[in-house]
């Protein structure tokens, strides 16, 4: 079983122009994020997209990113989206036997199911394989609360849901809470919300965090700076990334749009085209996207 840390992004889907799946930029994109020295990759994360694919397109991700990391040596993580309880747990035994490395869960969310039917659903998918696991807490974008009891009562029914990914605001008491509750040598956390609270998050126990894929070697470099005990400059890199982060993360369709653009323009991705519906943008907002661009470009070579 692999230990998963460190820098683990969220892949974007690459789209031709017309709107299909590009596969092989999703194989150049993949690559290219394990080559960057990315600890893991994660399929179809909120920010990949994966609510404007079919599930023929799903598969075919899945083969291909898996495929990808065993080659390459790289771990994958792929996300269990599906709302229904029976479908979410087959789906989980089918990429556990396709070779993903760990799973990502989803908590449902569309209609506001109850905690009870929450945890169901949760340990279903957890009961269903024998990889790890990882609980996904994104409230702001599903509007589901989940307590830190729930996911502690999760984890001693279900051994191998292990690990967490938190992107709560604010993030770090949540972390503290949780890891208070449970076992600190087997609950791993990591932090979302595109890494903004990362330093907090790592002083609270984190492990690591998954953010975007656009600017993996930003995230890779702050995350090396602060595991090898130089947090001050693990802090001054952190700071250099988040204008650029407060100025295209202010919606969830946003952030996939300019993140998409970003990897166009390093020449990760050919298109950065997003399936409809998207984000609106203004002159306004690319002028001031281009200045912080150049500046994070000038300083990592991109």
């Amino acid at each position: 079983m692999k230990e998963i840390k460190g820098i683990c992004p969220i892949i974007a889907t690459p789209f031709k122009e017309n709107g299909d799946v590009d596969y092989k930029g999703l194989e150049k994109l993949v690559g290219a994020l394990i080559d960057g020295g990315c600890h893991a990759v994660t399929l179809f994360g909120i920010a990949g997209e994966y609510y404007k694919l079919t599930d023929e397109e799903r598969i075919k991700m899945a083969e291909i990113t898996i495929d990808v990391c065993k080659k390459k040596g790289g771990t994958s993580i792929l996300s269990v989206t599906d709302h229904s309880t029976e479908i979410a747990a087959k789906r989980a035994k089918q990429f556990e036997d396709m070779g993903a490395d760990c799973l990502m869960m989803l908590p449902p969310f569309f209609l506001k199911p109850g905690a009870g039917w929450l945890y169901e659903h949760m340990k279903a998918i957890g009961k269903a394989v024998s990889i790890p696991v990882m609980a996904q807490y994104a409230p702001e974008q599903t509007g589901v609360a989940i307590a830190p009891d729930m996911f502690k009562k999760l984890g001693a029914e279900c051994p191998n849901i292990i690990y967490y990914k938190i992107e709560c605001k604010p993030a770090g008491p949540y972390i503290t809470n949780l890891i208070k509750m449970t076992n600190p040598e087997t609950t791993k956390i990591f932090v979302g919300n595109a890494g903004f609270q990362l330093i907090e998050a790592m002083d609270r126990g984190a492990i690591g965090a998954m953010p975007g894929c656009s600017m993996y070697d930003v995230y890779l470099d702050i995350y090396n700076h602060y595991v090898n005990g130089d947090r001050a400059g693990a802090i001054e890199l952190h700071n250099k990334i988040l204008p650029m982060l407060n100025h295209i993360r202010q919606n969830v369709e946003q952030i996939i749009s300019f993140e998409k653009r970003i990897l166009k323009k390093r020449g990760i991705i050919e298109s950065d085209y997003c399936r409809k519906p998207s984000y609106d943008t203004d002159e306004y907002f690319d002028k001031l996207f281009e200045e912080f661009y150049e500046e994070m470009a000038a300083r990592y070579n991109w």
